[in-house]
């Protein structure tokens, strides 16, 4: 199954495919207005990192199987912004900061 758009999918749980191995699984998601995005805890490869993942880098989801495959690899994902539970809700220049690196403007 492939999804568009993560609205109205509940991700939670699901295991995480980068485009050169796992990264771990969903932890959290949101369909915020405008931003939909799940929350990837990246487990013990990088010490339990949580990462923002927007919705345009998930490429595909596996409802069969419980996984979602992202289009980056591991290590622009491990580079990637941690998820900031404070600055999540409601704060659209954390989005832009996290759009702009998952963009390659890398501006955090």
């Amino acid at each position: 199954m492939t999804y568009g758009r993560l609205t109205g999918a509940d991700l939670t749980g699901y295991r995480a495919g980068a485009a050169d191995g796992s990264i771990g699984k969903a932890d959290k998601h949101s369909d915020e207005a405008g931003s939909a995005c799940t929350v990837a805890d990246t487990g013990p490869w990088i010490f339990s990192r949580e990462v923002l993942l927007p919705a345009g880098t998930v490429s595909r989801v596996d409802a069969d199987d419980n996984k979602t495959f992202v289009d980056r690899t591991k290590e622009q994902i491990k580079n990637a912004p941690e998820f900031d539970t404070d600055k999540h809700l409601g704060n659209a220049e954390y989005h832009s900061q996290v759009g702009g690196y998952y963009n390659g403007q890398h501006r955090i």
